[in-house]
């Protein structure tokens, strides 16, 4: 798409700034890499591929891109789309076909969110499979209001101050994730796969309702956000900028050992000088 118009480009370059940015900062992708390209056919991870296009065209670095789509068979899934994209990008690619819908039909109440489910099977097999095509990275597609979201979901439901990391290992040690679109926002991201017409693939396939308490943080943050622009954005930099000893984690904080200084200036000197 050649003719761009002024904010279209600015977007685009935006886009390819904040990916190159955090791709950088966590040393997502090294030399002789092969990047494992996750593509769920949403809006998110064809953008990531675009970008990871790019940055494979203009990065310092050598890396190989392999875009691996799962098709969990769910009812009414249209296998050609994908594959007729990346034929016609010519990027190399795999499609998955695991039966994940049958397991998740099983395991789960009529009625009930399938969300949790479908995406620990899903990463599971993606993990297994990087292992088998010796993929040194998996890149999948969370922005910047995943991360918080997750963030707050984490808080309010399970208690704990975590996120989701822009780079993890797993926990075998056998693959490192890459989450490239981390500093990228949704809204952008949305504007940008409307712009570049990608042949979006509905989630909504097996009739689960998007995980309603995710669907509740994302309504406050969103209302936050029209009250106070920027505020995400700072939240998100809150997550980059961590003080434990302003916290009370006693794991991540020696608080039991802090004690007087006994080395330290006596404070009466300097109410005499003032």
């Amino acid at each position: 798409m050649s003719h761009l118009s002024v904010n279209q480009n600015k977007l685009q370059k935006r886009l390819r700034r904040l990916t190159a940015e955090a791709v950088t900062d966590y040393n997502m992708i090294e030399d002789g890499d092969k990047v494992m390209v996750c593509l769920s056919g949403g809006k998110d991870s064809y953008t990531m591929l675009d970008m990871l296009l790019y940055l494979q065209k203009v990065a310092p670095i050598k890396f190989e891109l392999v875009a691996v789509n799962m098709d969990q068979k769910q009812p009414g899934f249209p296998e050609e789309v994908l594959p007729a994209y990346l034929d016609s990008i010519g990027v190399p690619y795999h499609i998955l076909e695991r039966d994940t819908y049958s397991i998740v039909k099983e395991k789960i109440p009529e009625g009930k969110t399938t969300c949790s489910l479908c995406s620990r099977l899903r990463r599971g097999n993606l993990y297994t499979f990087a292992d088998e095509i010796g993929a040194t990275k998996m890149a999948l597609g969370h922005h910047r209001d995943d991360i918080v979201e997750t963030f707050f979901l984490n808080m309010f439901f399970g208690g704990n101050l975590k996120a989701m990391p822009p780079k993890l290992r797993s926990d075998d040690g056998r693959n490192v994730v890459i989450r490239p679109l981390s500093y990228c926002n949704e809204a952008d991201i949305e504007s940008y796969a409307t712009l570049q017409n990608f042949p979006i693939i509905p989630c909504n396939l097996c009739g689960s309702q998007e995980n309603l308490q995710r669907k509740v943080v994302k309504d406050m943050l969103q209302g936050w956000e029209k009250a106070n622009p920027g505020r995400v954005e700072n939240i998100f930099r809150a997550l980059k900028n961590v003080q434990p000893s302003q916290l009370a984690d006693t794991a991540l904080f020696d608080f039991a050992g802090l004690r007087i200084d006994e080395q330290a200036a006596s404070r009466v000197l300097n109410v005499m000088n003032l």
